[in-house]
């Protein structure tokens, strides 16, 4: 790297995920020279937190990047990532547009980092519910084997966007008051108070959510086991941000509780939280502004001799989408997969 660092874009700059982006570069002291904020044209010239004046997407604007983080929905990613590519940058993105992409490495930092190394320019982030599932499932599949997944997922409303959140709170306090409840815009019912077992949306002829989808696939390909075995609810719960995940976990080998508990508690970003005689276990209100996946109700599925139950939660917006983002920044970096424009040049 050259001694002034590296030129970094953060695509879809303006939103949950893509502020926190812009933040998490600063606070984990990524070596950047420049770190340039792009949206869509009608933010265009506003300033964010740090002094970023935010630019539109153009093909002189993105020349020079080293590295790109994207956060700006599928259609924006599909046209603007291979560009930034093709113009020597490497592209992190954080929709599902390339994730299932035979060449796009789908990567979790703690999970599959070398990964990385077969990049071609552009590297997928993962659904945020998968995301935090496979860093609590990746130490048991190494010890014992995962014959078969069944997940219950309960998703936050931040996960659908600033819009959703809005949408839970001015409802909640409407029926706290008395009040009439205007009609859902986000979701297909009222959300505050109730449960939706509707996360994400439903393809035509699909009995599955595209949300249910990414788990099944997603977590096979970051596990390199396609013929794991796995079942998905997504339900979409009353709660601002954290997702929770009520996991059974059938493996191949026998694997006892304890061990189980052993192997989480030593992998890297795993918090183990799990005595409930104490009423001891994760919840979104822990996992808010961390960046752990917290894991705790771990005990013995009594309906079968090799499977656990267990109970996953993280911050959506950070473990989920924004840290691993930075994370897979960090780890580029650290193994020498980011050439600046300058050494570029030089040699």
């Amino acid at each position: 790297m050259g001694v002034d660092g590296y030129r970094v874009a953060v695509v879809g700059a303006t939103g949950q995920v893509g502020s926190l982006m812009l933040r998490l570069l600063e606070e984990r002291s990524f070596p950047a020279r420049e770190l340039v904020a792009f949206a869509s044209e009608r933010s265009t010239g506003r300033e964010l937190e740090g002094g970023h004046v935010v630019q539109a997407l153009s093909a002189e604007a993105i020349e020079g990047f080293d590295v790109a983080l994207f956060s700006a929905g599928g259609s924006t990613s599909g046209e603007w990532a291979p560009r930034f590519a093709a113009a020597g940058a490497v592209v992190i993105d954080n929709s599902s547009r390339w994730r299932m992409e035979e060449e796009v490495p789908l990567v979790v930092a703690e999970v599959n980092p070398n990964a990385l190394a077969g990049h071609r320019g552009i590297i997928a982030n993962p659904n945020c519910s998968t995301m935090q599932m496979v860093v609590a499932l990746a130490p048991l599949h190494r010890e014992a084997g995962i014959e078969r997944l069944v997940i219950a997922t309960y998703q936050a409303v931040s996960g659908t966007g600033r819009g959703a959140v809005e949408e839970l709170l001015a409802q909640s306090h409407a029926l706290l008051h008395g009040a009439q409840i205007d009609a859902p815009a986000v979701y297909a019912h009222q959300i505050a108070f109730n449960a939706l077992p509707h996360a994400g949306g439903f393809a035509a002829g699909d009995d599955h959510t595209d949300e249910e989808r990414k788990l099944i696939n997603e977590t096979r390909k970051i596990l390199g086991d396609p013929a794991i075995a796995i079942s998905a609810t997504c339900v979409r719960v009353p709660v601002v941000n954290g997702h929770s995940e009520a996991v059974n976990v059938q493996t191949r080998q026998p694997l006892s509780v304890t061990r189980a508990r052993e192997l989480l508690a030593a992998f890297p970003g795993v918090s183990v939280l799990d005595d409930p005689a104490t009423a001891r276990y994760p919840m979104a209100i822990d996992a808010d502004g961390r960046d752990e996946v917290l894991v705790g109700r771990i005990r013995r599925d009594p309906g079968h001799h090799r499977a656990l139950d267990m109970w996953i939660v993280a911050d959506n917006l950070r473990k989920g989408a924004a840290t691993n983002a930075v994370q897979i920044a960090e780890l580029l970096h650290e193994r020498g997969l980011l050439t600046p424009p300058r050494e570029r040049v030089a040699s």
